[in-house]
């Protein structure tokens, strides 16, 4: 099946493939010296991130979902599919998922930017992003079922209510796992006067797990702020507690307001299946709990969160019974 899904995430992009039915994700970067000349784009660029000259700019194209920089997106897409076809791009159709929460412009933008990334785009199909993260937990969304998606990406949060394959109520929140990460960078800025990168902050963050199975503190390396020397620090447990308990409740407050809002027959349907949760910031362990403490419903998390969005484009490709889910914003 010549028919391709993709991701387009801040922070990763995912492509699946349907002549091989498999899907391959690499970070969202390019890495471009001077004006004009790429040097690194994917997990290539990401390792140059915080490590490159001032003569080398290292950029996400894409901020708060959507996008920023097409020429640089554009630029990524050819590569990507390149890699794909092992430099022999033959036509296909691309199915891509979309925030949303977005203006008809931004929706645009998704869809011309595969049919003019010289791909040979033949048709180019729009899927709302909560609809792939529910199909790609397994669950049917063509149902009158109420399911309720919580899904925290890079940027963004997307919180969305599902019946009868559309989307009942939906928010798109400017808060993910970057706000987390420099949260957690600014408290240890402050409480250890150290300067850490994104990188390490957010190894401190996926660390919580070890940290609190193990009673250890996470162990950083910085820039000390007094002397100017690069140091080491043990960075504890509570104090990533306390720097990320703001934005979580920011999360919770919302998903609360938004069940305020839901029809009572899809509260109903809510409170007997719970919440689902995904998103490759919502492996922070400890924030599905305080979730169902604070909304008295189980929460349900994904086997692989990072991933729904693209396996739930794949059971569109796949499976006719919900072509319907796809539509074209072709003028």
């Amino acid at each position: 099946m010549n028919a391709f899904g993709i991701d387009l995430g801040t922070s990763n992009i995912k492509l699946y493939n349907g002549n091989n039915d498999s899907y391959f994700m690499e970070k969202n970067m390019i890495a471009v010296e001077g004006r004009d000349n790429i040097l690194a784009y994917g997990d290539s660029a990401f390792e140059m991130y915080e490590k490159a000259p001032e003569n080398i700019n290292i950029s996400f194209p894409l901020t708060n979902g959507v996008i920023a920089d097409i020429g640089n997106m554009q630029m990524l897409m050819k590569y990507f599919a390149d890699d794909l076809f092992k430099g022999k791009i033959k036509p296909a159709d691309y199915y891509i998922a979309v925030p949303t929460d977005v203006t008809d412009v931004e929706r645009r933008a998704f869809y011309e930017l595969v049919k003019n990334a010289g791909i040979k785009a033949q048709n180019v199909y729009v899927v709302e992003k909560a609809v792939a993260d529910g199909l790609g937990m397994d669950i049917d969304i063509k149902t009158s079922q109420g399911v309720l998606v919580v899904d925290i990406g890079f940027d963004t949060t997307e919180i969305s209510i599902l019946s009868l394959g559309g989307i009942v109520v939906s928010r798109l929140l400017k808060t993910g796992g970057n706000k987390f990460d420099e949260a957690i960078k600014n408290a240890v800025r402050k409480e250890y006067s150290l300067v850490i990168g994104s990188k390490t902050s957010e190894k401190v963050k996926y660390a919580i797990r070890d940290m609190e199975n193990l009673g250890k503190d996470a162990i950083v390396y910085g820039r000390d702020i007094v002397s100017g020397l690069p140091v080491e620090k043990a960075i504890s447990l509570d104090l990533v507690y306390d720097s990320l308990n703001e934005l979580f409740m920011q999360i919770i407050e919302n998903v609360k307001s938004i069940l305020e809002r839901t029809p009572p027959e899809l509260g109903a349907d809510i409170y007997r299946n719970g919440i689902y949760l995904t998103g490759g910031a919502s492996q922070i362990d400890y924030f599905a709990g305080m979730l169902g403490d604070a909304t008295g419903l189980n929460v349900n998390m994904a086997d692989e969160p990072m991933a729904t969005v693209i396996k739930g484009l794949a059971t569109i490709i796949k499976n006719k019974k919900y072509a319907s889910l796809a539509f074209s914003v072709e003028e």
